[in-house]
């Protein structure tokens, strides 16, 4: 078969690590990194720990595979649902700005655990990583906006994305890595209504990725068939996902261009859909050396996909759930030029935030919805105290590919995520990140943390 589909699978199938190019391999290091700390600062977090404690109890009480914030060790299934679920709480792991898809906490998860399963070496991480990261993208850019709209990309594409990690890790050839991709695609699941509820599905939803995927790869391997047009079939994820799929994005390009290399760093620890009307905020805020109480009225002017994600975040509940409010996000940003992790959790309820919540409203913005997703433009307008009205725009947020972080900012990051939640001391965070920075030269993927005792209450 030459279906889009198989094309893809071919190509997962078939990826070794010297036909990738080495911005892209460097790229990937700075993903796993950045990816590493997110997982660590999951610690704590109720709807991580309550996964944790059910993984512990349905997996071995030992096993090849690591849970990076609490240190057990499990099998690769169980270390890849939890990792996954944990780094993708804190809403400071990567975004691919096209397929508005997180690849990393359903990538790099499955990836991990089954090379420590395997014993694999860095190279094949690295190669396994690349070959989820290309095909999560293009599968998240094939479902297109209207799939967004209701589903959570980074739980549906995720799940291939997942299945073809573990399947290049594996060594599955173009036919199993299809079949994997089959039993992957009836899985994928992931619906936007947790929202309004503040609800904990969103760890589940990069649980339940990452470990289907990895399941589906190895069912593939052991012969267990899948469907063979999952993506654009009939009655597969497109017809029942899809109102604008284009089957051209999942082959365009393979090969040459390497998505993996467009990926975001997120600087704000929140939605990404909130970072370029935060950046414009702050930007305006600079220029006019303004202060909260300066701020009588700011209008965000966003994308359709934002309106759909952050409008159902009206009055927020929790931490998590403050994250998708933009008038938290940048009252935040405001009083603290800095929307982090400790700004959440300190301030998201104080009674400043809260009045500046008030002055905060979004529009959609017709350039802006024409650019996205490929481009996420930053426009806001601010009434000032004293009749003034200053516009702010910001092309290419700090994080995007053109205004990226430097290696020794992601280190930064990564350090920060792990104090925030005790998910490790310095100096184990740093031993990690080394470890990650030179992973290229390691004949065998070890663990990144010692295995010891760790206090699961933050």
């Amino acid at each position: 078969m030459n279906s889009p589909t198989a094309q893809l699978a071919t190509f997962a199938a078939g990826l070794r690590f010297d036909a990738i190019p080495d911005p892209v391999i460097r790229k990937t290091e700075d993903l796993l990194v950045d990816w590493f700390g997110s997982a660590l600062a999951g610690k704590g977090s109720r709807p991580v720990e309550t996964i944790a404690r059910f993984a512990a109890s349905m997996g071995p009480l030992g096993g090849p595979s690591e849970v990076l914030f609490n240190r057990s060790r499990t099998s690769a299934y169980f270390a890849a649902m939890v990792n996954a679920a944990a780094s993708h709480v804190a809403e400071q792991d990567d975004v691919h700005n096209g397929s508005v898809f997180h690849p990393a906490t359903v990538v790099l998860s499955p990836a991990l655990a089954v090379a420590q399963s395997l014993g694999a070496s860095g190279q094949q991480l690295l190669t396994a990583a690349v070959a989820g990261y290309e095909v999560g993208i293009r599968v998240g850019e094939f479902l297109g906006r209207s799939h967004y709209k209701v589903f959570h990309t980074t739980g549906t594409a995720g799940t291939l994305a997942a299945a073809a990690a573990v399947g290049n890790l594996l060594g599955l050839d173009a036919a199993q890595m299809r079949h994997a991709f089959g039993s992957a695609g009836t899985q994928s699941a992931g619906l936007w209504e947790f929202l309004r509820t503040a609800a904990d599905s969103k760890q589940l939803h990069t649980a339940h990725a990452a470990s289907a995927g990895l399941m589906a790869a190895y069912l593939a391997q052991d012969g267990f068939t899948g469907a063979a047009q999952i993506l654009e079939g009939p009655q597969g994820m497109a017809a029942g996902m899809s109102s604008d799929a284009d089957p051209a994005r999942l082959t365009e390009g393979l090969g040459t261009r390497w998505a993996t290399a467009e990926t975001s760093f997120k600087y704000h620890a929140s939605c990404r859909h909130t970072h370029p009307a935060a950046d414009a905020l702050l930007q305006v805020m600079q220029a006019n050396k303004l202060v909260p109480d300066d701020l009588v009225r700011v209008v965000t002017h966003v994308h359709q996909g934002a309106l759909d994600v952050l409008g159902p975040v009206t009055n927020p509940a929790t931490v998590h759930q403050s994250k998708f409010s933009m008038g938290t996000v940048l009252a935040l940003v405001a009083r603290f030029g800095h929307a982090g992790l400790a700004e959440f959790d300190q301030h998201f309820q104080d009674e400043a935030t809260l009045a500046l919540c008030e002055r905060i409203s979004m529009e959609l913005d017709a350039e802006v919805d024409r650019a996205y997703p490929q481009r996420w433009i930053g426009k806001v307008t601010v009434t000032t105290t004293d009749g003034r009205v200053l516009q702010g725009r910001v092309d290419e947020p700090k994080g995007d590919p053109g205004n990226t972080l430097s290696r020794e900012e992601i280190t930064a990051k990564a350090l920060r995520l792990a104090a925030y939640s005790g998910g490790a001391t310095p100096t184990e965070a740093q031993a990690g990140i080394d470890a990650l920075w030179h992973i290229a030269q390691a004949p065998k993927v070890g663990w990144l943390l010692e295995k010891c005792t760790v206090d699961s209450r933050r």
